[in-house]
């Protein structure tokens, strides 16, 4: 799918937190616990005034029920966008499909695989669209 059909929203947002990640790992750098990274994160976005939710429950459909598994989404922005952050040494594929597996139980079309780990964060940052 383009990425041209995402709407401004979702492009707005995606922008939102990229410019959010630049700040956070221009001022930390790598080498920190992804909790460190979330927490600034989430403090650049409330200073943009950017909705999201942190640490989202998200229950699983299995067997036609909804089973409260302890899923819970990294960070769900302007409920668009799920972003799923990472401090590793190289991303693995089991990182991307958690991320679309996470898309496909939200419905939500794009998400944003951050990884601080790397000497560029722009090295670290990766757009899946479902």
């Amino acid at each position: 799918m383009a990425v041209s059909s995402l709407s401004p929203e979702i492009e707005a947002a995606a922008r939102e937190v990229v410019d959010s990640a630049f700040k956070v790992h221009r001022e930390l750098g790598p080498g920190l616990l992804e909790s460190v990274y979330e927490a600034c994160l989430v403090h650049e976005l409330g200073k943009r005034a950017i909705p999201f939710q942190r640490q989202k429950s998200v229950p699983v459909r299995y067997d036609g029920e909804m089973i409260d598994t302890g899923l819970r989404l990294d960070l769900v922005v302007a409920d668009v966008l799920v972003v799923e952050l990472k401090v590793v040494d190289h991303l693995l594929p089991v990182h991307r499909a958690q991320l679309m597996t996470y898309l496909k139980l939200t419905g939500i079309r794009l998400g944003l695989l951050i990884n601080f780990n790397v000497a560029l964060i722009k090295d670290g940052i990766h757009r899946i669209v479902r």
